[in-house]
């Protein structure tokens, strides 16, 4: 039978997550933390725990790749500028929307998956104070 204590414990730690909005990498850190305060004390704070690590690690690692695939749009816009270097007024720099295309879509990409991690901790943190452990959709599983 799961006491208060228990669901408390592990609403906070799906909730240290948004510790990301304080401090960089905090949605790691915070529920890190946490769970390897807490895991020792019964099985469900450690499974909980581990959804919140293995999730937080895994959206982390998804929304760093899609900035990293925005490197080469970034880039492209910018060197594209440099075929106006020749009008002698000066260089100026073009900002039309073939430039900024792919920029805006992954950083839309980005974007979406933000707002759809901020929404899944909100749901695991409520079923977690319900008494159930919520398996988070899309989630590598570094920590078992």
């Amino acid at each position: 039978m799961l006491t208060q204590n228990e669901k408390n414990t592990s609403f906070l730690i799906h909730l240290s997550a948004y510790l990301s909005f304080v401090f960089p990498f905090g949605s790691i850190i915070g529920p890190l933390i946490m769970w390897s305060v807490n895991k020792d004390k019964s099985s469900y704070l450690d499974e909980n725990g581990k959804e919140a690590v293995n999730f937080n690690l895994s959206y982390t690692l998804y929304i760093f790749v899609l900035g990293l695939l925005s490197l080469p749009f970034a880039f492209g816009s910018f060197f594209r500028n440099f075929r106006y270097i020749d009008d002698f007024d000066g260089f100026n720099f073009h900002l039309d929307f073939d430039n900024l295309f792919g920029v805006l879509s992954l950083a839309s990409l980005i974007s979406i998956v933000g707002i759809v991690k901020f929404v899944l901790v909100l749901v695991a943190a409520i079923k977690a104070s319900r008494g159930e452990v919520y398996q988070y959709p899309l989630t590598i599983n570094f920590v078992k």
